[in-house]
Protein backbone atom coordinates (compact mmCIF):
# COMPACT_ATOMS: atom_id res chain seq x y z
CA UNK A 1 0.00 0.00 0.00
CA UNK A 2 1.33 3.53 -0.92
CA UNK A 3 2.98 5.49 2.01
CA UNK A 4 1.20 8.69 3.09
CA UNK A 5 3.99 11.26 4.82
CA UNK A 6 3.50 13.09 7.41
CA UNK A 7 5.85 16.07 6.45
CA UNK A 8 7.80 16.62 4.14
CA UNK A 9 11.11 15.50 5.97
CA UNK A 10 9.14 12.48 6.02
CA UNK A 11 8.53 12.28 2.19
CA UNK A 12 11.78 12.71 1.42
CA UNK A 13 13.58 10.17 3.46
CA UNK A 14 10.93 7.97 2.05
CA UNK A 15 11.63 8.62 -1.98
CA UNK A 16 15.51 9.15 -1.20
CA UNK A 17 16.64 6.02 -2.49
CA UNK A 18 15.03 6.89 -5.84
CA UNK A 19 15.83 10.83 -6.03
CA UNK A 20 17.96 13.26 -4.35
CA UNK A 21 17.42 17.63 -4.45
CA UNK A 22 20.32 19.47 -5.90
CA UNK A 23 18.97 22.98 -5.06
CA UNK A 24 16.02 23.43 -6.87
CA UNK A 25 16.22 20.41 -9.22
CA UNK A 26 15.11 16.82 -8.48
CA UNK A 27 18.10 14.37 -9.88
CA UNK A 28 16.91 10.50 -10.39
CA UNK A 29 19.28 8.02 -9.14
CA UNK A 30 16.83 5.24 -9.61
CA UNK A 31 14.30 5.45 -12.15
CA UNK A 32 12.87 1.58 -11.72
CA UNK A 33 12.19 3.28 -7.86
CA UNK A 34 11.09 6.08 -8.55
CA UNK A 35 8.52 4.18 -11.07
CA UNK A 36 8.11 1.26 -8.86
CA UNK A 37 7.21 3.03 -5.41
CA UNK A 38 8.34 6.41 -4.76
CA UNK A 39 5.81 8.11 -7.17
CA UNK A 40 2.98 6.31 -5.49
CA UNK A 41 3.86 7.87 -2.15
CA UNK A 42 4.43 11.17 -3.96
CA UNK A 43 1.31 11.12 -4.97
CA UNK A 44 -0.73 9.90 -2.15
CA UNK A 45 0.91 12.17 0.06
CA UNK A 46 -0.39 15.08 -1.78
CA UNK A 47 -3.86 13.64 -1.89
CA UNK A 48 -4.02 12.24 1.30
CA UNK A 49 -1.92 13.89 3.48
CA UNK A 50 -3.23 16.37 6.69
CA UNK A 51 0.09 18.09 6.48
CA UNK A 52 0.31 21.21 4.19
CA UNK A 53 3.62 20.71 4.00
CA UNK A 54 3.85 17.36 3.15
CA UNK A 55 1.44 18.04 0.56
CA UNK A 56 3.34 20.74 -1.24
CA UNK A 57 6.35 19.27 -0.73
CA UNK A 58 4.77 16.22 -2.58
CA UNK A 59 2.99 18.29 -5.70
CA UNK A 60 6.58 19.98 -6.31
CA UNK A 61 8.07 16.51 -6.54
CA UNK A 62 5.83 15.05 -8.91
CA UNK A 63 6.36 18.37 -10.88
CA UNK A 64 9.51 17.99 -11.05
CA UNK A 65 10.09 14.36 -11.46
CA UNK A 66 8.13 14.60 -14.49
CA UNK A 67 10.27 17.67 -15.63
CA UNK A 68 13.29 15.43 -15.13
CA UNK A 69 11.76 11.94 -16.77
CA UNK A 70 10.31 13.86 -20.04
CA UNK A 71 6.65 13.82 -18.68
CA UNK A 72 5.76 17.02 -19.49
CA UNK A 73 2.56 18.85 -19.69
CA UNK A 74 1.87 20.39 -23.64
CA UNK A 75 -0.46 21.64 -25.38
CA UNK A 76 -2.22 20.48 -28.38
CA UNK A 77 -2.53 23.88 -30.28
CA UNK A 78 -0.15 23.11 -32.97
CA UNK A 79 -1.23 20.03 -33.90
CA UNK A 80 -5.05 21.26 -34.13
CA UNK A 81 -3.40 24.06 -36.32
CA UNK A 82 -1.68 21.28 -38.49
CA UNK A 83 -4.95 19.69 -38.68
CA UNK A 84 -6.66 22.93 -40.30
CA UNK A 85 -4.20 23.32 -42.57
CA UNK A 86 -4.91 19.56 -44.14
CA UNK A 87 -1.49 18.66 -43.00
CA UNK A 88 -2.80 15.76 -40.58
CA UNK A 89 -6.06 14.37 -41.09
CA UNK A 90 -8.10 10.70 -40.05
CA UNK A 91 -8.31 10.84 -36.21
CA UNK A 92 -10.38 11.50 -33.10
CA UNK A 93 -8.30 12.70 -30.17
CA UNK A 94 -9.99 11.12 -27.14
CA UNK A 95 -10.08 13.27 -24.17
CA UNK A 96 -10.58 11.21 -21.36
CA UNK A 97 -11.63 12.23 -18.05
CA UNK A 98 -10.74 10.64 -15.33
CA UNK A 99 -13.81 10.80 -12.15
CA UNK A 100 -11.80 8.02 -10.11
CA UNK A 101 -8.38 6.69 -9.19
CA UNK A 102 -7.04 9.43 -11.40
CA UNK A 103 -3.32 8.14 -10.27
CA UNK A 104 -3.49 4.16 -11.66
CA UNK A 105 -5.95 5.89 -14.58
CA UNK A 106 -3.55 7.88 -15.83
CA UNK A 107 -0.45 5.06 -15.71
CA UNK A 108 -2.81 2.74 -17.13
CA UNK A 109 -3.64 5.65 -19.82
CA UNK A 110 -0.05 6.06 -20.90
CA UNK A 111 0.94 2.03 -20.66
CA UNK A 112 -1.48 1.82 -23.04
CA UNK A 113 -0.38 4.62 -24.72
CA UNK A 114 2.72 3.59 -25.14
CA UNK A 115 1.81 -0.02 -26.33
CA UNK A 116 0.13 1.26 -29.45
CA UNK A 117 2.59 4.22 -30.04
CA UNK A 118 0.27 6.63 -29.59
CA UNK A 119 0.99 10.42 -28.87
CA UNK A 120 -2.55 12.06 -29.49
CA UNK A 121 -4.95 11.52 -25.88
CA UNK A 122 -5.86 13.99 -23.67
CA UNK A 123 -6.56 13.59 -20.08
CA UNK A 124 -9.26 16.04 -18.50
CA UNK A 125 -11.86 16.96 -16.11
CA UNK A 126 -14.59 19.24 -16.12
CA UNK A 127 -15.13 22.17 -13.50
CA UNK A 128 -17.99 20.62 -12.27
CA UNK A 129 -16.22 17.23 -11.31
CA UNK A 130 -13.15 19.06 -9.89
CA UNK A 131 -16.16 19.79 -7.08
CA UNK A 132 -17.35 15.64 -6.00
CA UNK A 133 -14.21 14.57 -7.35
CA UNK A 134 -12.34 16.69 -4.88
CA UNK A 135 -9.75 17.56 -7.32
CA UNK A 136 -8.93 20.89 -7.84
CA UNK A 137 -6.61 21.60 -10.77
CA UNK A 138 -3.07 21.36 -9.09
CA UNK A 139 -4.90 17.45 -7.77
CA UNK A 140 -5.49 16.91 -11.04
CA UNK A 141 -2.35 17.42 -12.44
CA UNK A 142 -0.21 16.51 -9.59
CA UNK A 143 -1.94 12.71 -10.02
CA UNK A 144 -1.65 12.69 -13.42
CA UNK A 145 1.92 13.66 -14.46
CA UNK A 146 2.35 10.97 -11.58
CA UNK A 147 0.38 8.30 -13.71
CA UNK A 148 2.74 9.98 -16.47
CA UNK A 149 6.20 8.76 -14.61
CA UNK A 150 4.64 5.41 -13.37
CA UNK A 151 4.13 4.40 -16.97
CA UNK A 152 7.59 5.31 -17.80
CA UNK A 153 6.11 7.67 -20.20
CA UNK A 154 8.74 10.41 -22.09
CA UNK A 155 6.69 13.05 -23.76
CA UNK A 156 3.61 15.56 -23.81
CA UNK A 157 1.06 15.26 -21.24
CA UNK A 158 -2.25 17.15 -22.32
CA UNK A 159 -4.04 18.10 -19.47
CA UNK A 160 -7.24 20.17 -20.34
CA UNK A 161 -9.65 21.43 -18.26
CA UNK A 162 -13.20 20.78 -19.73
CA UNK A 163 -16.06 22.30 -19.57
CA UNK A 164 -15.51 26.04 -17.62
CA UNK A 165 -18.83 26.51 -17.76
CA UNK A 166 -21.15 29.64 -17.11
CA UNK A 167 -24.16 28.95 -14.79
CA UNK A 168 -27.36 30.59 -16.81
CA UNK A 169 -29.29 31.51 -13.79
CA UNK A 170 -26.17 32.68 -11.77
CA UNK A 171 -25.09 34.68 -14.79
CA UNK A 172 -28.56 36.21 -15.16
CA UNK A 173 -28.08 37.46 -11.53
CA UNK A 174 -24.69 38.66 -11.84
CA UNK A 175 -22.96 38.34 -14.78
CA UNK A 176 -19.45 39.84 -13.78
CA UNK A 177 -19.44 37.64 -10.70
CA UNK A 178 -20.36 34.62 -12.49
CA UNK A 179 -17.31 35.80 -15.65
CA UNK A 180 -14.93 36.19 -12.68
CA UNK A 181 -15.56 32.76 -11.54
CA UNK A 182 -14.60 31.45 -14.62
CA UNK A 183 -11.70 33.63 -15.07
CA UNK A 184 -10.58 32.55 -11.26
CA UNK A 185 -11.12 28.54 -12.93
CA UNK A 186 -8.79 29.69 -15.81
CA UNK A 187 -6.25 31.37 -13.70
CA UNK A 188 -6.19 27.89 -11.32
CA UNK A 189 -5.62 25.90 -14.33
CA UNK A 190 -2.74 27.49 -16.12
CA UNK A 191 -1.11 27.64 -12.78
CA UNK A 192 -1.58 24.08 -12.12
CA UNK A 193 -0.26 23.06 -15.36
CA UNK A 194 -2.97 22.49 -17.38
CA UNK A 195 -2.05 23.84 -21.36
CA UNK A 196 -5.56 23.03 -22.88
CA UNK A 197 -8.88 24.60 -21.33
CA UNK A 198 -12.12 24.63 -22.75
CA UNK A 199 -14.55 27.47 -22.32
CA UNK A 200 -18.12 26.84 -22.36
CA UNK A 201 -20.83 29.76 -22.75
CA UNK A 202 -23.28 27.84 -24.69
CA UNK A 203 -25.46 27.83 -21.45
CA UNK A 204 -25.62 31.67 -22.21
CA UNK A 205 -27.21 31.27 -26.06
CA UNK A 206 -30.93 32.57 -26.35
CA UNK A 207 -33.24 31.09 -28.68
CA UNK A 208 -35.59 33.58 -27.86
CA UNK A 209 -33.39 36.67 -29.85
CA UNK A 210 -34.86 37.36 -33.13
CA UNK A 211 -31.52 36.33 -35.43
CA UNK A 212 -28.63 33.76 -35.33
CA UNK A 213 -25.91 36.36 -34.16
CA UNK A 214 -27.90 37.88 -31.05
CA UNK A 215 -29.01 34.41 -30.17
CA UNK A 216 -25.22 33.79 -30.08
CA UNK A 217 -23.76 36.85 -28.87
CA UNK A 218 -23.32 36.24 -24.95
CA UNK A 219 -21.56 32.89 -25.75
CA UNK A 220 -19.13 34.66 -28.46
CA UNK A 221 -18.39 38.02 -26.19
CA UNK A 222 -17.65 35.89 -23.03
CA UNK A 223 -15.58 33.06 -25.03
CA UNK A 224 -13.61 36.43 -26.23
CA UNK A 225 -12.78 37.59 -23.04
CA UNK A 226 -12.12 34.49 -21.35
CA UNK A 227 -9.59 33.72 -24.91
CA UNK A 228 -7.73 37.48 -24.12
CA UNK A 229 -7.19 36.50 -20.74
CA UNK A 230 -5.68 33.09 -21.36
CA UNK A 231 -3.59 34.35 -23.75
CA UNK A 232 -1.98 36.47 -21.14
CA UNK A 233 -1.17 33.44 -19.10
CA UNK A 234 0.94 31.93 -21.36
CA UNK A 235 4.09 33.13 -19.36
CA UNK A 236 6.17 30.10 -20.25
CA UNK A 237 5.65 31.08 -24.21
CA UNK A 238 3.32 27.55 -25.10
CA UNK A 239 0.45 28.69 -26.90
CA UNK A 240 -2.88 27.18 -24.91
CA UNK A 241 -5.17 25.27 -27.04
CA UNK A 242 -8.71 27.46 -26.14
CA UNK A 243 -11.96 25.31 -27.16
CA UNK A 244 -14.96 27.02 -27.41
CA UNK A 245 -18.67 25.77 -27.76
CA UNK A 246 -22.27 26.79 -29.87
CA UNK A 247 -24.78 24.10 -28.23
CA UNK A 248 -24.95 23.24 -24.82
CA UNK A 249 -24.89 18.93 -24.88
CA UNK A 250 -28.29 17.45 -24.71
CA UNK A 251 -30.00 20.44 -26.71
CA UNK A 252 -30.69 20.99 -29.77
CA UNK A 253 -28.21 19.77 -32.52
CA UNK A 254 -26.21 22.38 -33.76
CA UNK A 255 -26.62 24.64 -37.44
CA UNK A 256 -23.62 25.73 -40.08
CA UNK A 257 -26.01 29.28 -39.47
CA UNK A 258 -25.02 28.61 -35.68
CA UNK A 259 -21.05 27.79 -36.27
CA UNK A 260 -20.33 30.87 -37.96
CA UNK A 261 -22.21 33.68 -36.21
CA UNK A 262 -20.53 32.55 -33.65
CA UNK A 263 -16.96 32.44 -35.07
CA UNK A 264 -17.84 35.46 -37.01
CA UNK A 265 -18.48 37.11 -33.78
CA UNK A 266 -15.46 35.62 -31.92
CA UNK A 267 -13.36 36.98 -34.48
CA UNK A 268 -14.45 40.98 -33.97
CA UNK A 269 -14.73 40.44 -30.10
CA UNK A 270 -11.26 38.90 -29.85
CA UNK A 271 -10.09 41.20 -32.84
CA UNK A 272 -11.79 43.83 -30.68
CA UNK A 273 -10.50 42.96 -26.88
CA UNK A 274 -6.80 42.05 -28.29
CA UNK A 275 -5.72 42.78 -31.62
CA UNK A 276 -3.62 39.88 -32.81
CA UNK A 277 -4.70 37.37 -30.52
CA UNK A 278 -5.04 33.53 -30.83
CA UNK A 279 -8.35 32.67 -31.23
CA UNK A 280 -10.01 29.15 -30.56
CA UNK A 281 -8.86 25.87 -32.12
CA UNK A 282 -11.56 23.62 -31.88
CA UNK A 283 -15.78 23.77 -31.20
CA UNK A 284 -17.86 21.73 -29.71
CA UNK A 285 -20.92 20.99 -30.90
CA UNK A 286 -24.36 19.18 -30.26
CA UNK A 287 -25.36 16.03 -32.37
CA UNK A 288 -27.82 14.01 -30.50
CA UNK A 289 -25.94 12.42 -27.11
CA UNK A 290 -26.09 13.79 -23.60
CA UNK A 291 -23.47 13.58 -20.85
CA UNK A 292 -24.23 9.97 -18.96
CA UNK A 293 -26.66 8.67 -21.46
CA UNK A 294 -30.48 8.95 -21.29
CA UNK A 295 -31.15 6.41 -18.32
CA UNK A 296 -33.78 3.92 -18.50
CA UNK A 297 -36.15 2.82 -16.01
CA UNK A 298 -33.63 -0.11 -14.51
CA UNK A 299 -30.94 1.59 -14.53
CA UNK A 300 -29.17 1.15 -18.46
CA UNK A 301 -28.56 3.21 -20.96
CA UNK A 302 -31.00 3.64 -23.78
CA UNK A 303 -29.63 3.50 -27.73
CA UNK A 304 -29.21 7.65 -28.83
CA UNK A 305 -28.98 8.75 -32.64
CA UNK A 306 -25.96 10.50 -32.91
CA UNK A 307 -26.10 12.53 -36.44
CA UNK A 308 -23.18 12.14 -37.75
CA UNK A 309 -23.51 14.80 -40.78
CA UNK A 310 -23.38 17.86 -37.97
CA UNK A 311 -19.96 16.74 -37.95
CA UNK A 312 -18.86 16.24 -41.55
CA UNK A 313 -20.61 19.47 -42.33
CA UNK A 314 -19.48 22.01 -39.57
CA UNK A 315 -16.47 20.21 -39.07
CA UNK A 316 -15.60 21.03 -43.23
CA UNK A 317 -16.57 24.96 -42.13
CA UNK A 318 -14.74 25.13 -39.50
CA UNK A 319 -11.25 23.72 -40.93
CA UNK A 320 -11.45 25.01 -44.22
CA UNK A 321 -13.46 28.81 -43.40
CA UNK A 322 -12.40 29.43 -39.50
CA UNK A 323 -8.88 27.57 -39.55
CA UNK A 324 -9.86 25.29 -36.41
CA UNK A 325 -9.07 21.60 -36.81
CA UNK A 326 -12.95 20.73 -36.73
CA UNK A 327 -15.67 19.83 -34.00
CA UNK A 328 -15.70 18.33 -30.92
CA UNK A 329 -17.74 15.69 -29.51
CA UNK A 330 -19.32 15.54 -26.07
CA UNK A 331 -21.38 13.20 -23.96
CA UNK A 332 -20.14 9.60 -25.96
CA UNK A 333 -18.73 7.38 -23.79
CA UNK A 334 -21.94 5.17 -22.84
CA UNK A 335 -22.34 4.86 -26.92
CA UNK A 336 -22.17 1.75 -28.25
CA UNK A 337 -18.42 0.37 -29.68
CA UNK A 338 -19.65 0.29 -33.11
CA UNK A 339 -20.12 3.88 -33.46
CA UNK A 340 -17.14 5.04 -32.35
CA UNK A 341 -14.87 4.84 -35.73
CA UNK A 342 -17.60 7.01 -37.46
CA UNK A 343 -16.67 9.62 -35.48
CA UNK A 344 -12.77 9.03 -36.81
CA UNK A 345 -14.49 8.35 -40.46
CA UNK A 346 -16.38 11.68 -40.34
CA UNK A 347 -13.26 13.75 -39.31
CA UNK A 348 -14.28 14.95 -35.83
CA UNK A 349 -11.46 16.53 -34.14
CA UNK A 350 -11.96 15.71 -30.65
CA UNK A 351 -14.47 13.20 -28.67
CA UNK A 352 -14.96 13.61 -24.74
CA UNK A 353 -15.12 10.13 -22.81
CA UNK A 354 -16.19 10.41 -19.15
CA UNK A 355 -19.03 8.19 -17.78
CA UNK A 356 -18.21 5.14 -19.45
CA UNK A 357 -15.11 4.45 -17.56
CA UNK A 358 -16.75 5.57 -14.40
CA UNK A 359 -19.29 2.82 -15.10
CA UNK A 360 -16.60 0.20 -16.02
CA UNK A 361 -15.55 1.22 -12.33
CA UNK A 362 -19.04 1.14 -10.70
CA UNK A 363 -20.39 -2.56 -12.24
CA UNK A 364 -17.10 -4.52 -12.52
CA UNK A 365 -17.73 -7.33 -10.78
CA UNK A 366 -14.22 -7.03 -8.78
CA UNK A 367 -16.04 -3.60 -7.44
CA UNK A 368 -16.54 -5.00 -3.37
CA UNK A 369 -20.07 -5.40 -2.85
CA UNK A 370 -20.23 -3.80 0.25
CA UNK A 371 -18.70 -0.37 -1.45
CA UNK A 372 -21.25 -0.41 -4.05
CA UNK A 373 -24.09 -0.67 -1.24
CA UNK A 374 -22.21 2.68 0.77
CA UNK A 375 -22.16 3.87 -2.33
CA UNK A 376 -25.72 3.68 -2.68
CA UNK A 377 -26.83 4.85 0.48
CA UNK A 378 -24.67 7.50 0.33
CA UNK A 379 -26.75 8.86 -2.76
CA UNK A 380 -29.90 8.48 -0.81
CA UNK A 381 -28.33 9.88 2.52
CA UNK A 382 -27.01 13.13 0.49
CA UNK A 383 -28.39 13.26 -2.77
CA UNK A 384 -31.75 12.56 -2.01
CA UNK A 385 -32.94 16.62 -3.52
CA UNK A 386 -31.45 15.99 -6.53
CA UNK A 387 -34.14 12.52 -7.50
CA UNK A 388 -36.59 13.42 -10.16
CA UNK A 389 -40.58 12.45 -9.14
CA UNK A 390 -40.15 10.22 -12.08
CA UNK A 391 -36.68 8.11 -11.28
CA UNK A 392 -36.74 4.33 -10.28
CA UNK A 393 -33.95 3.87 -7.75
CA UNK A 394 -31.69 2.43 -9.82
CA UNK A 395 -32.20 5.61 -12.50
CA UNK A 396 -31.45 7.79 -9.30
CA UNK A 397 -28.54 5.86 -8.38
CA UNK A 398 -26.98 6.10 -12.12
CA UNK A 399 -27.22 9.69 -12.45
CA UNK A 400 -25.79 11.00 -8.59
CA UNK A 401 -23.73 7.95 -7.88
CA UNK A 402 -20.75 9.78 -9.62
CA UNK A 403 -21.20 12.81 -6.44
CA UNK A 404 -19.84 9.87 -4.68
CA UNK A 405 -16.50 9.52 -5.62
CA UNK A 406 -15.27 12.14 -3.87
CA UNK A 407 -16.12 11.53 -0.50
CA UNK A 408 -14.73 7.69 -1.01
CA UNK A 409 -11.73 9.07 -3.07
CA UNK A 410 -9.30 7.59 -0.89
CA UNK A 411 -11.17 3.81 -0.66
CA UNK A 412 -11.19 3.84 -4.48
CA UNK A 413 -7.75 4.80 -4.44
CA UNK A 414 -6.58 1.72 -2.34
CA UNK A 415 -9.01 -0.97 -3.72
CA UNK A 416 -7.34 -4.30 -3.29
CA UNK A 417 -9.40 -5.57 -6.15
CA UNK A 418 -8.46 -2.77 -8.44
CA UNK A 419 -5.84 -4.22 -10.57
CA UNK A 420 -8.56 -6.20 -12.05
CA UNK A 421 -10.60 -3.45 -12.82
CA UNK A 422 -8.02 -1.71 -14.54
CA UNK A 423 -7.28 -4.24 -16.94
CA UNK A 424 -10.55 -3.45 -18.61
CA UNK A 425 -10.01 0.20 -18.35
CA UNK A 426 -6.75 -0.41 -20.07
CA UNK A 427 -8.56 -2.46 -22.84
CA UNK A 428 -11.21 -0.44 -22.88
CA UNK A 429 -8.75 2.34 -23.51
CA UNK A 430 -6.56 0.17 -26.20
CA UNK A 431 -10.03 -0.38 -28.24
CA UNK A 432 -10.79 3.27 -28.09
CA UNK A 433 -7.58 4.16 -29.54
CA UNK A 434 -7.52 1.63 -32.37
CA UNK A 435 -11.32 3.15 -33.29
CA UNK A 436 -10.39 6.76 -33.18
CA UNK A 437 -7.20 6.10 -35.34
CA UNK A 438 -4.92 7.67 -32.78
CA UNK A 439 -3.00 4.70 -33.12
CA UNK A 440 0.76 5.19 -34.60
CA UNK A 441 0.14 8.79 -33.66
CA UNK A 442 3.05 9.67 -31.69
CA UNK A 443 5.60 10.30 -34.55
CA UNK A 444 2.30 12.63 -35.69
CA UNK A 445 2.47 14.71 -32.52
CA UNK A 446 6.06 14.74 -32.00
CA UNK A 447 6.43 16.65 -35.42
CA UNK A 448 4.17 19.44 -34.04
CA UNK A 449 4.34 19.61 -30.27
CA UNK A 450 7.60 19.85 -28.77
CA UNK A 451 6.69 20.51 -24.86
CA UNK A 452 8.91 23.12 -22.95
CA UNK A 453 10.44 22.11 -19.98
CA UNK A 454 9.61 24.35 -16.92
CA UNK A 455 10.94 23.95 -13.58
CA UNK A 456 9.09 25.64 -9.84
CA UNK A 457 10.72 26.88 -7.45
CA UNK A 458 10.53 24.45 -4.39
CA UNK A 459 8.24 25.60 -1.83
CA UNK A 460 9.02 26.37 1.90
CA UNK A 461 8.44 23.00 3.32
CA UNK A 462 11.00 21.27 0.77
CA UNK A 463 13.96 24.52 1.80
CA UNK A 464 13.39 23.32 5.55
CA UNK A 465 13.39 19.38 4.64
CA UNK A 466 15.87 19.18 2.35
CA UNK A 467 18.63 19.44 4.77
CA UNK A 468 17.13 16.80 6.83
CA UNK A 469 16.83 13.92 4.94
CA UNK A 470 19.15 11.34 4.23
CA UNK A 471 20.56 11.04 0.62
Amino acid sequence: MPYVATSAADLLSRVGTALHLDADRVVIDDAAALRGGAIRDICWTASFSEDDGAVEAARWLAWEAAQATGARSASIHELYMARARGEVSGFTVPAINIRAQTFDMARVAFETAAAADVGAVILELARSEQTYTYQRPIDYSTACLGGAVAAGWQGPVFLQGDHYQFNARKYAADAESMTEEIRRACRLAVDAGYRNIDIDSSTLVDLSKPNVDEEQRENYVRTAELAALIRTLEADGVTISVGGEIGEVGKVNSTEAELRAYLDGLRRELERRAPGAIGISKVSVQTGTSHGGVVKPDGTVAPVAVDFDVHRRLGKVAREEYGLAGTVQHGASTLPDDMFHTFRDVETAEIHLATGFQNALYEHPAFPAELHAKVESWCFDNASDERKADQTDQQFVYTTRKKAIGPFKRELWDLTTKDEILAAQATKIGFLFHELGVVGSRAMVDRYVRPVELHRPAPAAIAGAATAAPR
